[in-house]
Order: structure tokens, then C-alpha cells, then sequence
């Protein structure tokens, strides 16, 4: 892992830009770190397939709330195929058919093979690729386990709280692309989950996200519903999810 800046972005929170190869990263430890300290907690930060850079103002929000506020370090990187990545030609046809499914001539039905086309080889370039930079974010001084992972596409959610041992809880932001496989591993799925749900979401299908969510195998699953679009999450919630996570990665109430 080769970091490539550093700054403080305020008394309490440092951030770093890193490379793992040729997956792009970010890294937002407290300024307070040291190798003398007790480990911080990790929360992994997935985002939407937008580009890192266009993400950037959210993740750093949300990095930041949980490192000043919470003690957590947190880090996230940039998916395969998007942002300064290369461009990946299955992923691209693979938006372009899901466009056109959507595109009002067609009546905006997306059939499962499309589903299944434009996310489960994502999922499946985007997890080794997480398990990769978490073996050398918990080899950090000052940085160790357990781990969370918060956001995102929420079958990579899935597929982590599947396969990942040691991610201990996951906060999953609802959508309704989801292929049928991954709801197959969400019955697998057993360490608690926070889910959040835009009840008027007008990108995502309401019932597939409750069905995901039903399907969830976890003794310990809650689902926060709010009303508003995509991108009306309240602010709350933020203090919400980082609560669930103090209580599972630490074991203490906020």
C-alpha cells in the first residue's frame, strides 16, 4: 500500500490517499492515532458506482462523523471499472442495456438477466479487491479490528457480511438491483445489520428492498424507513448508524 498524500482536514481527522496496486483508496484516521494508542475500530465505506471523486464530498462527511465523533478510522476505495479506473467494456454494455430497459419506450421493465449482468461481476471483482486493502489497512499502526462496512452497493454488502470474517456488523443502504443470487446469499447473512430505506426512493423498487431485507438470515437486522428520494436520507440517521456501529465495534452505548 503506497500512500500517496496526507492532510489534516481538521484538529481531530487526517486523511490519506493510497494505491494498492491499481485500486485508488482513501484513508481518514483521527490526527490523535499513534502507534502507543489502542487500535481504532475500521469502518469500510462503499459508495455507489459513480467515481470516488464524485462521491467524495458524501464519504468524506460520513468518514469524518465517524472519526471525530466516534474514534473510528475509516477508509474507502474506488469500484472496478469507474472513476480513474480503467473503463471495463462487460460493465459498460452492460449500463447501456440497463438504460435502455429503463428508458420510458420500453416500460422501464429490467429483466434478471441485466440485473445479473451489470452487478454480479462488480461484486465479484469489487469483494477480493476490499479483502485485499483490509489485509493491509489492519497491518497499519493504530488500526485494527473489528471491522464494519456501511453503504454502498448493497449486494457487495452482502457478499462481505457473507464471506468476510471479520466484518462483525454492516450498515446496507437499500436498492432494488439486486440479482436473485445474492438474495440466496443474504440467507447466509448472520452478523447484525442496520438497513436504511428511502420509502419514496424513485430509483429503487420498495418491495424488492423489503424482501431483501426479509431474507436477511441475521438474528439481529433493523431496518430504518424514512420518507424522501434517493438522496433525502435525514441527517439523523447518520448518528443513527454510527451508534449501531460503536455498539457492535466496541461494545459500548452512545
Amino acid at each position: 500500500m503506497h500512500f500517496s498524500s496526507e492532510q489534516r482536514l481538521d484538529d481531530a481527522v487526517v486523511e490519506r490517499e493510497f494505491t494498492l496496486g491499481e485500486i485508488p483508496g482513501i484513508l481518514w484516521t483521527p490526527a490523535a492515532l499513534s502507534p502507543d494508542s489502542a487500535p481504532a475500530p475500521l469502518i469500510l465505506i462503499g459508495h455507489p458506482p459513480l467515481g470516488l471523486g464524485r462521491m467524495y464530498p458524501r464519504l468524506a462527511g460520513r468518514a469524518r462523523h465517524y472519526v471525530a465523533e466516534y474514534g473510528f478510522a475509516a477508509a474507502t476505495i474506488e469500484l472496478p471499472g469507474c472513476g480513474v479506473r480503467p473503463r471495463w467494456a462487460a460493465a459498460e454494455q452492460a449500463r447501456a442495456d440497463l438504460r435502455r430497459a429503463m428508458a420510458v419506450e420500453s416500460g422501464g421493465a429490467v429483466g434478471g438477466e441485466i440485473i445479473d449482468a451489470l452487478i454480479l461481476p462488480l461484486v465479484d471483482r469489487a469483494v477480493p479487491e476490499w479483502q485485499a486493502v483490509l489485509d493491509e489497512l489492519l497491518a497499519l499502526p493504530g488500526i485494527g479490528g473489528p471491522v464494519g462496512y456501511e453503504g454502498g452497493v448493497i449486494s457487495i454488502g452482502v457478499r462481505l457480511a457473507v464471506v468476510e470474517p471479520r466484518i462483525v456488523a454492516a450498515g446496507l443502504f437499500a436498492g432494488s438491483l439486486v440479482p436473485a443470487a445474492v438474495f440466496e446469499e443474504a440467507r447466509r447473512a448472520t452478523i447484525p445489520l442496520h438497513v436504511l430505506l428511502q420509502w419514496d426512493d424513485e430509483g429503487n423498487d420498495r418491495q424488492a428492498a423489503l424482501d431483501l431485507f426479509d431474507a436477511f438470515g441475521s438474528r439481529e437486522k433493523t431496518l430504518h424507513a424514512n420518507l424522501g428520494g434517493h438522496t433525502g436520507v435525514p441527517q439523523f440517521e447518520l448518528d443513527t448508524g454510527a451508534r449501531f456501529f460503536a455498539r457492535h465495534l466496541t461494545g459500548e452505548p452512545r
